[in-house]
C-alpha cells in the first residue's frame, strides 16, 4: 500500500518549477563564478605564474652558474697548461744549461788531460835523457875503473 502511494507521488512530467530550477542553477553558477571560481582561478593562475616564473628564474640562475663554472674550469685548464709549459721550458733551459756546463767541463778536462799528458811525455823524455846521460856517465866510470883509463866517446 505504501508502495502504491509512492508511485503516485513521483512526477515525471516537467512543469513550471523545472524552468525555475534551471534558472536558479544558472544564476547560482553565474554568482559562484563571479564570487568564488574567478578569484580562486586567478589566485591559482598567479601561483602557477609565480612558481613557473621562479622555476624559470632558477633555471636561468643555474645556466649562469654553469656558464661561470665552465668559464672557471676553462681558465683553470689554460692556467694549468700554461704552468706546465712554463715548467717544461724552465726544465729544458736547465737541461741546456747543464749540458753546456758539462760540455765546458769536458773541454776543460780534456784540455787539462792533454796538458798533463804533454807534461808527462816531457818528463818521460827528460827522464830518458837523464837516464841516458847518467848511464853513459856510469858506464864511463865503470870502464874507467875496470880499464884504468878514461874512454873517450861515451
Amino acid at each position: 500500500m505504501y508502495l502504491a502511494l509512492a508511485e503516485n507521488t513521483i512526477q515525471l512530467v516537467p512543469d513550471g518549477t523545472l524552468f525555475f530550477h534551471i534558472i536558479l542553477i544558472v544564476l547560482m553558477v553565474f554568482i559562484l563564478n563571479i564570487t568564488l571560481f574567478r578569484p580562486i582561478n586567478k589566485i591559482l593562475e598567479e601561483r602557477e605564474r609565480d612558481t613557473h616564473g621562479r622555476s624559470d628564474e632558477a633555471r636561468e640562475i643555474l645556466k649562469r652558474v654553469q656558464f661561470s663554472v665552465d668559464k672557471y674550469e676553462h681558465s683553470l685548464r689554460e692556467a694549468r697548461a700554461e704552468g706546465y709549459l712554463l715548467l717544461e721550458r724552465q726544465r729544458a733551459d736547465a737541461m741546456n744549461w747543464r749540458q753546456g756546463e758539462l760540455s765546458t767541463l769536458r773541454e776543460e778536462l780534456s784540455h787539462t788531460v792533454e796538458q798533463e799528458k804533454s807534461a808527462i811525455r816531457a818528463q818521460a823524455q827528460e827522464a830518458q835523457v837523464n837516464l841516458e846521460t847518467g848511464a853513459k856517465r856510469i858506464a864511463g866510470e865503470i870502464s874507467h875503473q875496470i880499464l884504468g883509463r878514461p874512454i873517450i866517446g861515451i
